[in-house]
């Protein structure tokens, strides 16, 4: 079992530099803390880059442009050994918003003048002192929501700015118990042993053998947020049921934990066919990707909040509706 403490300072310093660079700045930041052969994932539409420079003109410096003035509210730090190599690596994962006054159009999303909040959660794999890989899944659609752009049909689950954990402990920044960690991971494995052996369905008593009741599951603006077991199966795992088939799962790339807390993402998690109606979209046969993040919080013996993102743009992508492109047609016309 490892001390995380020296990689978890190692993020948190590369955050503070990050976010007080501005201009070239931050392509020097990134370089500095980042390995010669990093390795960066994004969301749609950024996707995969091969370096420090590209990471900083295609995402950061664009939404350093258009979001003034930033805030990082971290509401969960944590760190872990990566148990799907056998714990050979490890990782760092961050989430929370990221707030600014969005003063200037970004990606096709017109700005509002007013404060608003990038939802994200990051994870970096960090190796002799320099972070070697990022996954950076951030929540575009709630954006678009924030400016008053409605780009899909109403969604089944609550729209809000997502909050961070009832304990408001989710900031791991000393060292925590190793047991605690162990505790988690058993849990969310037993927990996704459960889903992927019944082919991504749970019934009540499934759920219940593992999560608290009055467990809140936080969606992607898109789906949206849930609250307590019954209204989770009504409001996100029926119409997710009812609306996609033949699921496959495809495993993460990371999955760890640290005290009460864990999670995983995956390139892509899972692969599916939309038989029509989920996300507005109609039936087909083209299969299409989930690269999904799953954030948990243990209470005691069960999973108590979940927090989720998934890259709705790529999946709806894959299916031949790009949401970005027809927001830039409607903006210009």
């Amino acid at each position: 079992m490892s001390n995380f403490q020296d990689i978890k300072a190692l993020v948190d310093k590369y955050y503070q530099a990050l976010d007080a660079a501005t201009g070239n700045e931050i392509n020097a930041t990134i370089k500095r803390y980042t390995s010669s052969e990093y390795h960066w994932r994004g969301m749609h539409p950024f996707y995969e880059q091969g370096s420090a420079d590209e990471v900083a003109e295609v995402f950061w410096k664009p939404f350093r442009e258009a979001f003034t003035t930033i805030q990082r509210r971290q509401d969960i730090f944590m760190a872990g050994d990566n148990q799907i190599d056998g714990g050979e690596s490890q990782w760092v994962c961050s989430m929370g918003h990221m707030m600014g006054l969005f003063d200037t159009a970004w990606l096709g999303i017109p700005p509002t003048g007013k404060m608003a909040f990038l939802r994200y959660c990051e994870f970096n794999r960090v190796a002799n002192g320099k972070i070697q890989e990022t996954a950076l899944f951030c929540d575009l659609i709630s954006v678009m929501k924030q400016a008053g752009v409605q780009p899909l049909p109403m969604q089944t689950g609550a729209e809000l700015i997502t909050p961070g954990p009832r304990t408001h402990a989710g900031l791991l920044l000393d060292q925590q118990d190793p047991a605690e960690g162990v505790k988690t991971l058993a849990l969310m494995n037993r927990m996704t042993d459960d889903l992927v052996g019944s082919g991504m369905h749970s019934d009540a008593s499934e759920l219940s053998s593992t999560w608290h009741e009055d467990m809140i599951w936080f969606g992607p603006s898109g789906i949206g947020a849930t609250y307590t077991l019954e209204r989770y199966e009504k409001q996100h795992q029926g119409p997710f049921e009812a609306h996609l088939d033949d699921i496959i799962f495809n495993g993460h790339i990371a999955r760890f934990a640290e005290g009460d807390f864990g999670g995983w993402f995956g390139w892509a998690n899972l692969t599916m066919k939309s038989t029509g109606g989920f996300l507005g979209m109609p039936g087909s046969d083209t299969r299409a990707e989930m690269r999904v993040v799953d954030i948990y919080r243990r209470d005691g013996d069960k999973l108590a909040e979940n927090w989720i993102f998934i890259d709705l743009l790529h999946f709806l992508s894959m299916q031949g509706l790009d949401v970005l492109e027809r927001l830039e047609k409607i903006s210009t016309v």
